[in-house]
């Protein structure tokens, strides 16, 4: 028997310490390193999503996708991912990946990928806004693939990082959302605010997609849409798939097939938008047009389905009443009037009961009538209850079921034939 083997501790640690000495010693090429600086002439093509300027890093490009630096307002840029060509076509060209929302860098700010493997966005000054955190873990390269995947592998090819781990209000295909990994895309603020919307989308752990509305009125975030449990969805892979007998072409949010298109359709994202929806926008090379085509939406009046855009909290904005997609209304306490922008609840000078009333609204849900069950209460008592609470701008009752859900935030109010759906709103005396 040999020494060490009559050791297995030993031996053990001796080949744990042969590993980390291996990794701590693979460092990157000097011909594979790089550096961006965001310095120069803007990029001159007009066709930019969010009516961003942009700077590009030619070095880093693999159709359709380039490394670039944009901005939408003065001296706040992004780190992203562009997809599109800046050929003849009047086509929107779109951002798919960012590595620091909420975090802009300034005007010579620096993307470099140093000797040790790690992804540093920086300031000019040297702060850190972002990076890979892959320092000394044995990365030895880094590639661009054509799904639009950034990647680092090691020497064997491995993936130490990948930005498809990374999401934030966007995934192309191949890309997963997974309970235990990146479970969560979240919406933009505005086209102008490169911030956290207050939409998501989240893979729950009890195996749903659901949908969230994040009000600054309530403690938690608001649902607006679930699948519910009767599929288990822990894993969701967002796939394209050829059916060449059909002469057809096929996008799958497993389970679900979610499209079906007559052109190659590999080059789709899918888009938790700015205004809570999930859309589809595909990149189609033989369009002569306006090459980035919708291909779906989640909430839509044509859809094959009870979703259209009315389900939407922000539909119409702060406050109306919508149907079959469109702001048809704006309660008042004198009864409907002609919904616009404008439209909104009567502001409370008092919380004291005696300082205000509510306004009836029959045939109407809000947008957590749907899929939260709300609270098996009498209808007297759901009054009490939105009385007592300040912050409770009304209240929805269903007296079929006799469901009282308080609302801390109006918004899009769906209207609907049933008259036992009411809605009561507080306004003051």
């Amino acid at each position: 028997m040999s020494p060490l083997s009559s050791h297995p501790t030993l031996l053990v640690f001796l080949l744990s310490l042969f590993v980390s000495t291996s990794i701590a010693q693979a460092k990157v090429p000097p011909n594979a390193t790089f550096q961006f600086k965001n310095e120069g002439y803007y990029g001159d093509f007009l066709y930019i999503e969010y009516g961003a300027t942009y700077r590009f890093f030619s070095d880093i490009f693999v159709s359709p996708f380039t490394i670039c630096f944009y901005n939408t307002t003065p001296n706040a840029y992004t780190l992203a991912l562009r997809m599109g060509l800046t050929d003849t076509r009047r086509t929107t060209l779109r951002w798919v990946w960012e590595a620091n929302r909420g975090n802009p860098v300034g005007e010579n700010a620096t993307f470099t990928f140093g000797g040790d493997g790690n992804l540093v966005l920086a300031n000019a000054d040297g702060r850190v806004a972002w990076q890979s955190n892959t320092a000394n873990k044995g990365v030895v390269g880094f590639k661009l693939l054509p799904t639009g995947n950034m990647v680092l592998h090691d020497s064997k090819g491995n993936f130490v990082w990948q930005s498809f781990d990374y999401p934030t209000d966007t995934i192309l295909v191949g890309q997963s959302l997974r309970v235990g990994g990146p479970n969560k895309l979240v919406s933009r603020l505005s086209e102008k605010e490169n911030k956290d919307g207050p939409y998501s989308l989240v893979i729950e752990s009890k195996g749903s997609m659901s949908l969230y509305y994040k009000s600054k009125n309530s403690p938690k975030p608001l649902l607006y849409y679930t699948s519910g449990n009767f599929v288990d969805i822990n894993n969701v892979t967002f796939e394209f798939e050829e059916d060449v007998e059909a002469g057809a072409y096929f996008l799958r949010f497993n389970p679900y097939i979610i499209a079906r298109t007559f052109y190659n359709a590999s080059l789709t994202f899918i888009r938790l938008e700015i205004d809570g929806n999930i859309k589809l926008y595909t990149y189609n090379l033989k369009v002569v047009r306006r090459a980035f085509v919708l291909t779906y939406s989640f909430f839509d009046r044509q859809a094959p389905r009870d979703e259209d855009e009315c389900q939407l909290p922000s539909r119409c904005r702060t406050f109306g009443l919508c149907e079959d997609s469109q702001c048809v209304a704006c309660p008042t306490k004198n009864g409907l009037a002609g919904w616009s922008a404008s439209c909104a609840p009567e502001k409370l000078t008092s919380c004291k009961p005696s300082d205000f009333h509510y306004y009836k609204i029959v045939g109407v849900d809000h947008f957590l009538c749907k899929y939260t069950s709300g609270e098996a209460i009498k209808e007297s008592a759901c009054e009490k209850k939105c009385t007592a609470d300040c912050k409770c701008l009304g209240y929805f009752y269903n007296r079929e079921t006799s469901s009282c859900w308080a609302a801390n935030e109006l918004r899009t109010l769906t209207k609907v034939a049933n008259s036992t759906h009411v809605g009561f709103i507080k306004a003051p005396n």
